[in-house]
């Protein structure tokens, strides 16, 4: 079942602690279409609310909206789908602090975990067993001051730096900054092109001719359905 996008009356604030609500934008079932799960049957739980507006943003019905819910009820929206594959996204989910606990009930619950997070908020109390997923901004996206630099140290292998670059001057951007704070080494580093304003070709040739050690990605979910939502 879909969650979908509606304003319900805002829950008090008390009563929103006790139940650990959480506003949900859609919880949908496809196929993951970024970064190391690329392809993986996959539940999305997208969380309403983010803090950044970068300008190539393709979730921005995200910003409002969306339904309170409690955690188990995420939860046994989840398993009904019967994937081990949950990715938790946006939006920024970690604007909504019960999202850490989230996190962890769907780990729990013997899930592959992944966490989408726009890299401006603190990830170091996520919970070590869930894949982040820690995006960059480069200065295309109109976001770049907002960049937390201090979550590099929180990264850990099977995490994962993501950088959507919108021009060659992004580009430029990216591959300094996989330099200066020796990313790859730290773990897996993803380049993406915006859709419409960057062709793939270009971004895979200028990483063949800089020899960068990072991944080139398309977002496969769009090859397969353009930008259908819950998709």
């Amino acid at each position: 079942m879909q969650v979908e996008a509606a304003s319900p009356a805002r829950p008090a604030a008390s009563d929103r602690a006790r139940r650990g609500l959480l506003r949900i934008s859609e919880i949908f079932h496809s196929i993951q279409g970024e970064a190391d799960a690329i392809g993986w049957p996959t539940v999305f739980v997208r969380l309403t609310g983010c803090p950044l507006r970068c300008t190539w943003c393709d979730t921005e019905y995200a910003f409002h909206g969306g339904q309170w819910l409690a955690i188990d009820d995420v939860l046994a929206q989840v398993a009904g789908y019967g994937a081990r594959h949950v990715c938790v996204t946006g939006g920024e989910p970690l604007a909504q602090k019960r999202c850490l606990a989230l996190l962890a009930r769907l780990c729990d619950a013997g899930h592959e975990v992944s966490l989408e997070t726009s890299g401006a908020l603190d990830v170091s109390r996520v919970d070590p067993r869930v894949r982040k997923v820690l995006d960059l901004k480069a200065p295309g996206s109109s976001e770049s001051d907002r960049n937390l630099w201090s979550n590099l140290a929180h990264l850990r292998p099977h995490d994962q730096v993501k950088i959507v670059i919108a021009s060659r001057d992004d580009y430029e951007w990216a591959r300094d900054a996989v330099a200066a704070h020796a990313l790859d080494r730290r773990c897996m580093v993803l380049f993406s092109p915006v859709h419409g304003a960057v062709e793939p070709r270009a971004l895979a040739e200028w990483i063949l001719a800089d020899r960068l050690p990072v991944r080139f990605q398309l977002q496969l979910h769009k090859l397969l359905w353009n930008d259908a939502r819950g998709k």
